[in-house]
């Protein structure tokens, strides 16, 4: 197995934040086909591009904002199904841990979301960076039902989607009727990304929140290795800017970052990018010995 050098406990029990993959991509109806293999591949990219070998010692890069100082973090290897997940989640957030989950298809956030509000005894809010809104109810239990299927789980009248550009009509229809908001890329061009960041913790407030990127939010000049990709997506810098105003909020109870597609990547740029993506948001999860901002 892979491990991340970023990964300095030992086990569950010492760590803030532990980093598990899902090799499952069953639930996914994408004709690219591979998101299975992405959370090695992922661990290789982040060991190669963000550090340095000199002298026989492994030097790591710093993050762009927030610190690995006092960070615990356990690399807990994969799991290859989602049978499973709901309760290594439940257990985490039980136990005041961040669970990380690096997938695999889209549907392992209806199993994190549905275990994240049940350990905390409420509904959460869910920021869901995606170019497409998995809120598909004319079929169900897939990548494209998330949504759908994670709806008791979910307060969507706190919850946003963020990055939408490729929806089906029944899916804003759905989104409509629950009152869910949506940003766009074009919104974000318009309004700006510090207006955009200050909608988001304005509507979340002080609630527990759960965040999911799907790497195709991002546009496929930055991103191609992606299962289903949309041109007209959010930059690297503007993922990277929101993800790490709402973490360092200190109300973020878990994330996952998802469709990564290896061999659809080109000279492994998508991999990079969600190395990177991973690492930046880590050094923005406040942890018990580092009080939020």
């Amino acid at each position: 197995m892979v491990r991340l050098h970023r990964s300095n406990s030992d086990n569950v029990e010492s760590a803030d934040i532990v980093v598990l993959g899902v090799l499952d991509e069953s639930k996914s109806h994408a004709k690219r086909k591979g998101t299975s293999r992405a959370p090695d591949v992922l661990r290789i990219a982040s060991n190669e591009s963000e550090f340095f070998e000199r002298g026989g010692k492994l030097i790591p890069t710093c993050p762009i904002r927030g610190t690995f100082e006092g960070k615990k973090v356990f690399d807990a290897g994969n799991i290859n199904t989602t049978l499973d997940l709901h309760k290594i989640v439940l257990d985490l957030v039980s136990h005041k841990k961040f669970p990380f989950l690096i997938g695999g298809d889209h549907s392992l956030t209806t199993e994190a979301l549905r275990a994240s509000s049940a350990s905390i005894g409420s509904r959460v809010s869910l920021l869901y960076f995606d170019a497409h809104p998995d809120f598909v109810s004319s079929s169900r239990k897939y990548y494209g039902s998330v949504l759908t299927d994670s709806a008791q789980s979910l307060d969507f009248n706190s919850s946003m989607l963020v990055g939408t550009r490729a929806a089906e009509p029944e899916e804003l229809v759905n989104a409509h009727r629950e009152g869910l908001q949506i940003l766009s890329p074009l919104d974000i061009a318009e309004l700006g990304i510090r207006k955009v960041s200050d909608m988001i913790l304005a509507r979340t407030g002080k609630t527990k929140i759960y965040i999911s990127v799907d790497l195709d939010c991002i546009d496929p000049a930055f991103a191609p290795g992606v299962s289903v990709p949309s041109p007209a997506g959010l930059s690297t810098t503007e993922l990277i800017f929101l993800l790490n105003k709402v973490l360092a909020s200190g109300n973020v109870v878990g994330m996952d970052i998802v469709e990564l597609c290896p061999d659809f990547d080109i000279n492994g740029m998508t991999a990079s990018v969600a190395a990177r993506i991973l690492s930046e948001c880590i050094a923005s999860i406040p942890t018990k010995r580092e009080p939020p901002n």
